[in-house]
């Protein structure tokens, strides 16, 4: 039988395409269009066209036409009628609110976790953040899908799995922001970070590890500026003041 994967990599290679051409097309091409704006392999501000897609994975327009849309809605890509379309820019405005909800939301699941003492979840946690430092200095991207479990596991220890994966869908521009500082700022200040959450929830704290999650995520407010400055086509909006 033949091989029904068509495999593409990025001009950097730094992860696999593969459309299933045995399961619906339309899903999986929306999953890997927005991890490559999300990754700024499709950078903020760039044209792209339904045809070139198209020629790129082998596949008819319908699909791509499906994919851009949903890209849209979720404000990743402005489709442009009789002018064509570009990947949006970073907006700053909604990096700053998802950091609020997230943050609402993880101070909740971390107080949960203080409460409960799961012991089995503690070392599951140590064990990612040992993993975290042994990619930390080498692959940035890796460190990012790291991060992303870690948070995945404490939501899912507190039993809100449901919640996280709503919350997951609503980020894509705070993950835009993550990729660009991932080369750029010390992830050993995350790692750190991480460390005291745990810590905390070890140790059944719960004021502790409610305010280790808010210093955690309100990192990106003293981050974002810089971020700006370092790569300022890639945003719509000023430095926040």
């Amino acid at each position: 039988m033949e091989d029904t994967q068509i495999d593409r990599s990025d001009s950097e290679g730094r992860h696999d395409m593969q459309l299933d051409m045995t399961a619906p097309i339309g899903p999986q091409l929306h999953a890997l269009l927005r991890e490559r704006v999300v990754r700024n392999d499709l950078k903020p501000g760039a044209r792209i066209s339904e045809a070139e897609i198209a020629r790129e994975y082998e596949i008819s327009r319908q699909p791509v036409r499906e994919a851009f849309i949903k890209l849209a809605e979720e404000g990743l890509i402005e489709i442009r009628p009789q002018r064509g379309t570009v990947v949006r820019k970073i907006d700053c405005d909604a990096v700053l609110d998802i950091r609020f909800v997230r943050e609402a939301i993880e101070a909740d699941i971390v107080r949960l976790l203080a409460e409960t003492h799961d012991r089995e979840l503690v070392l599951r946690l140590r064990h990612q953040i040992e993993e975290q430092k042994a990619i930390a200095a080498n692959a940035p991207a890796e460190f990012i899908a790291a991060d992303e479990i870690f948070h995945e596991t404490l939501a899912a220890g507190a039993g809100k799995a449901s919640i996280w994966k709503l919350v997951s869908g609503l980020k894509s521009q705070m993950d835009r922001v993550r990729y660009l500082s991932a080369e750029v700022f010390p992830l050993d200040r995350l790692i750190e970070q991480h460390e005291t959450i745990v810590n905390a929830i070890e140790a059944g704290d719960v004021a502790a590890a409610e305010g280790a999650i808010r210093i955690h995520l309100r990192a990106v407010l003293s981050d974002l500026p810089d971020i700006i400055r370092a790569h300022p086509d890639a945003f719509r909006a000023p430095p926040p003041e």
